[in-house]
C-alpha cells in the first residue's frame, strides 16, 4: 500500500475513537445529568450557565492552541505531539464527569466546572491537531475530498456507535453493576480507552508531507487578527459553520428526551439512531461519485432542500416510527453532505490564505472549527437545558407528567430554532463564500510558480 493510501487509512481510522468519546460528552452529558443524576431545577439552572459560559472562554483559546500547534517543529511532526496530549488528559478529564462523588451542590459544581474546562481545552487541542493535519496530506480538491469523506464515515460510525448502544448497553451494565450511575462511570471509561487506542492509528500511521511547504516563521497574536480580519473567506466559512452547528447539535442533543417524553417510548431512540447512522453513512460513501459530477454549490443547494423538507416532515409527524425514520433519513443525509462540504471550505481557505497573506497556517486556521463547534455546543447546551427547565420536562418523573404546551416547545427547539439556523448559514454561504474549482486552482498554480508549495505534492 503506498502511502497516499495509507495516510487515506489512518487518518480516517483515528477518528472513530474520537467522535465515540466527543459523542459520550457532547450528546449524553445533560441527560447523564438530568435522568441519571437527577440534578434538581436550582442545579440544572446553574448547569446551563457554567456549560455556556466555559464553552464561550475555552472556544477563545483555541486560536492560541492552534499558534501553539502551527509553532510546532518536533521530530515527531507539527500535528503528532498535540494529538497524543489532548487523548490522553482530554481521557483524564472526561472520565470523572461521569461519576458521582456524594458532593453537595456548591462543591460538585465546583468540581464540575474544573472537570469540564480540562476536558474542553484538551479535547480542543486534539481537534485542532487531528483537523488541520488534512490540508497538509494533500492540496488536491478531489484527494482531500476522498480523505475527509473516509474520516466522516469513521467519525460518524464512532458516533453511531454512541448513539444506537449508550442505552442497551448502559442498560446490561445497570444490571450487572446494579447501579446507574456505576454503568455510565464505566461506559465512559470504555469510551475515554478507546479514543487514546484509535488516534494510535493516526500517530504511527500517517505521514506528513512536510517537505513539500515552505518553511514559516513562528505564528504570532498578531497573524491570528491578520488572519481573521483579512481572509474574508475563512470569516465566512466560521458564520456559517457556526450556525451550522448551533443548529445540528440542538438537534442532536433533544434526541433521548424526545423519544423518552414525546414519543413515550425511550427504547426506539437506538433504532431511529440506527436508521440515521445508515442515512449519514450511505451519503458519505456516495458523496465522492456526487461530487465528481456536480460542484460544491449545487451539492449544498440539494443537500439543504432534503434537510429542509426533513425538518418541516419532523415537526408535522405524528408519533410513528415510519413517518418520523423517513424525515430523520433526510435531514441527516443533507447534513452529512453539508459536514463535509464545510471540512473542505475551511480545508481550501488554507490555500486561499496563504495566497492572501503570504503564510500557510493551518493549524491556526483549522483552530476555528473547536472554537465554532464550542460556540454552537454552548448555544445548543443552553437551549436544551432551559428548554427542559421551562417545559417541564426535567422536573417530570414520567412522560405523562409533561404537558402538550410542554412537548411542542422542546419540538419547537429541537427542530424550529435549528432550521431557522441552518438555512441562514446556506444563504450567508451562497451570498458571500466565492472559492470554487477554479478559483482554488488558480491559487494553487501561483503558490506553486512562487515556489511556496513543490510543484510535485500531492
Amino acid at each position: 500500500m503506498d502511502q497516499q493510501k495509507k495516510n487515506r487509512l489512518f487518518f480516517g481510522l483515528g477518528t472513530i475513537g474520537r467522535d465515540m468519546f466527543y459523542t459520550t460528552v457532547a450528546t449524553y452529558l445533560i441527560y447523564y445529568l438530568t435522568d441519571i443524576l437527577d440534578l434538581p431545577d436550582a442545579t440544572m439552572w446553574w448547569m446551563a450557565l457554567i456549560l455556556t459560559v466555559l464553552r464561550v472562554f475555552d472556544a477563545l483559546n483555541d486560536p492560541i492552541m492552534g499558534m501553539i500547534v502551527d509553532n510546532t517543529n518536533s521530530r515527531f511532526g507539527k500535528f503528532k505531539p498535540m494529538i497524543v496530549l489532548g487523548a490522553v488528559l482530554g481521557a483524564v478529564f472526561m472520565v470523572p464527569m461521569f461519576m458521582d462523588f456524594g458532593l453537595g451542590q456548591t462543591a460538585y459544581l465546583l468540581l464540575f466546572t474544573f472537570l469540564y474546562l480540562g476536558w474542553d481545552i484538551f479535547y480542543g487541542a486534539n481537534d485542532i491537531a487531528y483537523w488541520s493535519m488534512l490540508p497538509a496530506l494533500s492540496v488536491h480538491p478531489k484527494e482531500r475530498e476522498r480523505i475527509g469523506a473516509f474520516a466522516r464515515i469513521c467519525a460518524n460510525i464512532g458516533m453511531y456507535l454512541v448513539v444506537v448502544g449508550i442505552l442497551p448497553v448502559t442498560g446490561i451494565l445497570t444490571k450487572a453493576l446494579g447501579s446507574a450511575k456505576q454503568a455510565w462511570t464505566v461506559f465512559a471509561i470504555g469510551t475515554a480507552a478507546l479514543m487514546i487506542l484509535f488516534q494510535m492509528f493516526t500517530v504511527f500511521g500517517v505521514k506528513e508531507q512536510r517537505s513539500a511547504f515552505r518553511q514559516e516563521e513562528k505564528t504570532s497574536l498578531r497573524d491570528f487578527w491578520d488572519l481573521l480580519v483579512k481572509n474574508d473567506q475563512l470569516r465566512i466559512t466560521i458564520i456559517s459553520m457556526g450556525l451550522f452547528m448551533i443548529g445540528y447539535t440542538t438537534t442532536t442533543a433533544f434526541g433521548v428526551h424526545f423519544f423518552k417524553y414525546a414519543f413515550g417510548n425511550e427504547g426506539m431512540y437506538p433504532v431511529f439512531a440506527g436508521v440515521l447512522g445508515v442515512a449519514q453513512l450511505s451519503a458519505l460513501m456516495v458523496f465522492p461519485l456526487f461530487s465528481k459530477r456536480f460542484e460544491r454549490r449545487k451539492l449544498y443547494s440539494w443537500s439543504m432542500i432534503l434537510v429542509f423538507l426533513g425538518y418541516i416532515g419532523f415537526f408535522l409527524s405524528p408519533m410513528n416510527m415510519l413517518p418520523l425514520g423517513i424525515s430523520g433519513f433526510l435531514i441527516f443525509t443533507g447534513q452529512a453532505f453539508i459536514q463535509l462540504l464545510m471540512l473542505m471550505f475551511l480545508a481550501d481557505c488554507v490555500e486561499y490564505g496563504q495566497w492572501k497573506l503570504g503564510r500557510r497556517q493551518e493549524s491556526l486556521t483549522f483552530s476555528f472549527q473547536p472554537l465554532i463547534n464550542k460556540i454552537g455546543g454552548a448555544a445548543s447546551s443552553g437551549i436544551v437545558t432551559v428548554t427542559l427547565i421551562l417545559s417541564g420536562i426535567n422536573a417530570a418523573q414520567s412522560a405523562d407528567m409533561v404537558t402538550k404546551e410542554g412537548i411542542l416547545l422542546m419540538k419547537s427547539a429541537m427542530l424550529l430554532l435549528p432550521l431557522a439556523c441552518l438555512l441562514i448559514s446556506f444563504f450567508i454561504y451562497l451570498k458571500y463564500y466565492r472559492i470554487d474549482a477554479e478559483l482554488h486552482h488558480k491559487i494553487l498554480q501561483e503558490l506553486i510558480n512562487k515556489g511556496e508549495i513543490k510543484e510535485n505534492v500531492q
